[in-house]
C-alpha cells in the first residue's frame, strides 16, 4: 500500500509539477509586464477604472499593440528618418552608444533568423580531450576573429551550462572537430537542463520498402 501511494504521489508530481511551474512563470511574466505598462495608460482608457477588479494581461496586450504600431510606423520613410535621427543622437553618447549598438546587433541576429538563432546541435571535446560537451552551432566565424585565425573552417559555437542553458561560453571551433547531432536544438536544451536525465531517443531513418512490380492485364499474378 505504501509503495502504491508513493507511486501515485510521484506520478501526480510529474504531471502537476511542470504544469504548475509553467503557469506560475507565465502569470509572473504577465504581472511584471502589467506593472510596467499599466501606470502609463490613461485612466480613461484603462478598464481597471470602471471595473471592481483588475484585468490581468491588459498591459501585455497594450505592449504588443504598441510594439506592432512602432514597427508599422518605422516601415515608412518618415519613421525610418526619425529612427535614423535617434540613432545618430545615441551614437554621440559615450556609454549609451556601445550598449545600444550591442543590443541592436543581438536583436537583429536573433530575429533575422525567424526567432531561432541556433540551427544545429553538436558535440565537441571540451574542456579537454576525451570529455565531450553539447554545443549550439551559431554562425561561421567572421570579422577580425576570422582574419586573425586565418581559417575558413572555424565555427562560432555556444557551450551552455547545466541546468541554466542561458549562460555559457563562446568558442571558435574548427568544423572538422565537431560532430553534428540529428537531435533538435530543443531536445539538446532538454538534455542540458535535466542534467542528462531526459535523453531524447535517436530517430533512425526508415528503410525504404521494396517496390513490388505492378502486374499487367491478362497475365497471371
Amino acid at each position: 500500500m505504501v509503495t502504491r501511494l508513493r507511486n501515485y504521489f510521484l506520478t501526480g508530481l510529474i504531471v502537476a509539477g511542470p504544469a504548475g511551474i509553467t503557469l506560475y512563470l507565465s502569470w509572473s511574466l504577465i504581472n511584471w509586464i502589467d506593472g510596467w505598462v499599466k501606470p502609463y495608460i490613461p485612466r480613461a482608457y484603462s478598464p481597471d477604472t470602471y471595473l471592481p477588479f483588475p484585468i490581468p494581461g491588459f498591459g501585455l496586450l497594450v505592449a504588443l499593440l504598441m510594439i506592432t504600431l512602432i514597427g508599422f510606423l518605422t516601415a515608412n520613410i518618415a519613421g525610418r528618418t526619425l529612427v535614423n535621427w535617434g540613432e545618430r543622437v545615441l551614437g554621440r553618447m559615450p556609454i549609451v552608444r556601445n550598449l545600444y549598438k550591442g543590443l541592436k546587433q543581438i536583436f537583429e541576429t536573433v530575429f533575422s533568423e525567424g526567432g531561432n538563432s541556433f540551427k544545429r546541435a553538436a558535440i565537441i571535446e571540451y574542456p579537454r580531450k576525451g570529455v565531450w560537451s553539447i554545443v549550439f552551432v551559431a554562425v561561421p566565424a567572421g570579422g577580425e576573429v576570422a582574419e586573425r585565425l586565418q581559417d575558413d573552417d572555424m565555427i562560432c559555437v555556444f557551450v551552455p551550462t547545466t541546468p541554466n542553458p542561458t549562460s555559457g561560453y563562446l568558442l571558435f571551433v574548427p568544423q572538422s572537430e565537431m560532430i553534428m547531432l540529428d537531435m533538435s536544438v530543443e531536445d539538446a536544451a532538454k538534455l542540458i537542463i535535466s542534467a542528462g536525465l531526459v535523453t531524447p531517443e535517436m530517430v533512425k531513418p526508415k528503410a525504404a520498402m521494396p517496390v513490388q512490380p505492378t502486374p499487367r492485364l491478362h497475365e497471371p499474378v
